[in-house]
């Protein structure tokens, strides 16, 4: 974190990185925001993957950033960015609603159907995507801000934003870790959890209303950021084993560190100019994580 403060359009030397206004006002929050969005990104991700149970879940595959983006383009389309949280308000109301919906199909009496939820948040997606495209046909001269925002920038992050955010990862992130035993038997099988003990869909709605929040807050604050959930948990697992006592913590840390890593090659190799995050979250995650499932598959 130290590093990344000390690099990019003006450097610092040590002594001037604490006397300067940039560091104070600029990096540091920024600096904040990327690391907790990264720790809850993989969090939510390693939560995901353990209740359904399914390596290639992630928390965009529920829909939650695509209901969140639908919010951001109708806020920018609106003029609303230079108001506080104005993107950022209307990107958490339309995420959450989405959920909701998708909660609501995916519900049988008080179970939900975790097939359902998934494929109810995959053909969510497509919608919701269709509509911004339709969207940004409509007003291209917004077109670019749109785009922008939905492949995640922290170009913008603000100590209101850190305030924002960082609450509901703290607590989301220490539900998780409270029920971290629960999901290992979840692993097992709903109810083979059950036999054990385990009130399986208490736990279930518990965790899904935790993470869906942290998912949220994230987004609307720094905009739609890819295969973090993804591929931090994989390479985790991979390393440390399947006990989420261990996954849940280091998920924090190396979510945490890989997202602070890609935006800051996303505002430094460029320079003056900025890559959106979200592209280099793909660019660095996808070969790491092909590298580790290779050299797993050679008994690593």
């Amino acid at each position: 974190m130290l590093g990344s403060a000390q690099v990019g359009a003006v450097h610092f030397n040590w002594q001037e990185l604490w006397q300067s206004a940039i560091f104070w006002n600029l990096r540091a929050p920024r600096i904040l925001l990327a690391v907790l969005v990264g720790g809850a990104l993989s969090v939510c991700g390693a939560t995901y993957q353990s209740i359904f149970r399914n390596p290639l879940t992630d928390p965009y595959v529920l829909g939650i950033s695509s209901g969140a983006s639908l919010g951001a383009a109708i806020a920018i389309l609106l003029g609303w960015q230079a108001y506080l949280w104005g993107v950022g308000s209307c990107a958490l109301i339309t995420g959450l609603l989405t959920i909701l919906i998708i909660y609501r199909i995916a519900s049988i009496g008080n179970r939900m159907h975790t097939t359902t939820l998934l494929l109810t948040g995959v053909c969510i997606t497509f919608l919701i995507s269709a509509i911004i495209a339709f969207l940004m046909v409509l007003n291209q001269d917004k077109m670019d801000s749109i785009i922008f925002w939905t492949m995640g920038s922290f170009a913008t992050a603000s100590w209101s934003d850190v305030a924002f955010v960082a609450p509901i990862v703290v607590v989301g992130t220490a539900v998780v870790l409270y029920y971290s035993r629960d999901l290992n038997l979840l692993l097992a099988g709903s109810e083979t959890a059950q036999s054990l003990g385990v009130e399986v869909e208490k736990v279930k709605r518990i965790l899904l209303i935790a993470t869906t929040l942290m998912v949220a807050f994230c987004v609307s604050a720094c905009g739609v950021i890819g295969f973090v959930g993804l591929v931090v948990p994989h390479c985790i697992r991979l390393v440390s084993g399947p006990d989420n006592r261990r996954v849940v913590p280091l998920a924090v840390l190396v979510g945490g560190l890989f997202l602070l890593l890609c935006d800051t090659l996303a505002r430094t190799v460029l320079m003056p100019n900025e890559l959106p995050v979200g592209s280099l979250t793909s660019l660095v995650g996808a070969p790491l994580f092909i590298y580790l499932l290779y050299k797993n598959k050679k008994g690593f």
